[in-house]
């Protein structure tokens, strides 16, 4: 039951930042492969205000959240001059300096010994040390920011997003500041990767540099586009799916001497079974 518990608040925490990818990628067309050095930036914002400063868990989400957003705003000013493929390198280039300054600025973030020690939520002195009540806040936390993306995607300001996917230039034309929208949804989707990455942080209780590398970025892309493009639902399947795959293939009974490479093998395989014949995912509207 642990093990089970411990998977569904994967899922939750994976929820959120497939959403907010989704939003920048899905919606507005933009292809980021960043959002695991926002996911980072929340995580390490908390463990070091928790750890070092002993705030409370929730003024430091609340500071990873404004932190990750203000850097995702900087980024996006630099992004705003690059279009396509060379926005999608520059995206790339920027998870790989975050990572590195995770990595090399021993000082703040301990390099490569990452940070222990970092304590479970507590809300009103009651501390959410068991993993039944952080899945209630993991819950609530997934739960918020889907509201939001849906609030975002049924407003005006998602259907300029969508106009932007489809032609930019003609958006323009009609009066539309179109780099102005895009740097709004790259500042609110960052900060929706930062409280992801709070709430990772205090459930491990222990991060390193490891876990948000460019690997990582690719990983959360996987996810909506498996699940579908500019699909809200299609976000939260693909992030059951990609959790629990791996997990279900331990139980097929390859042979313990192949068994790591061989799940490695099928799962590739699906993924790429999928891109040829659902290239828009499982509940998708719109093809990368």
């Amino acid at each position: 039951m642990e093990y089970f518990l411990h998977l569904t608040i994967l899922i939750g925490i994976y929820i959120p930042l497939a959403l907010s990818l989704n939003l920048v990628v899905g919606y507005t067309g933009l292809l980021s492969i960043t959002h695991a050095a926002f996911y980072g930036i929340g995580a390490y914002a908390v463990a070091i205000l928790m750890t070092v400063y002993g705030w409370s868990f929730f003024l430091a989400i609340l500071m990873g959240i404004i932190l990750a957003s203000v850097v995702g705003g900087l980024l996006g000013l630099v992004l705003s001059h690059f279009k396509d493929d060379y926005y999608a390198l520059v995206s790339f280039g920027f998870n790989i300096i975050i990572y590195s300054i995770f990595l090399n600025w021993e000082s703040l973030t301990r390099g490569s010994l990452g940070i222990p020690g970092i304590d479970r939520p507590s809300f009103f002195g009651l501390e959410l040390s068991d993993n039944w009540s952080f899945l209630i806040l993991t819950i609530v936390g997934a739960s918020l920011i889907y509201l939001i993306s849906l609030s975002i995607t049924k407003s005006s300001f998602g259907r300029v997003l969508k106009g932007i996917r489809e032609d930019e230039r003609a958006l323009s034309i009609f009066g539309y500041n179109t780099k102005l929208f895009k740097l709004t949804i790259f500042i609110i989707t960052a900060g929706m990767a930062g409280l992801a990455g709070g709430l990772f942080a205090t459930y491990i209780t222990f991060i390193d540099p490891s876990t948000f590398g460019l690997n990582e970025s690719i990983f959360i892309l996987a996810i909506i586009i498996l699940g579908g493009m500019a699909s809200l639902k299609g976000s939260v399947v693909g992030a059951i799916f990609l959790i629990l795959l791996p997990e279900i293939l331990r139980f097929v009974g390859f042979p313990t001497e192949i068994a790591a490479q061989m799940r490695q093998v099928v799962y590739g395989l699906l993924l790429v079974l999928l891109m040829l014949y659902r290239p828009q995912g499982l509940v998708g509207e719109y093809k990368i």
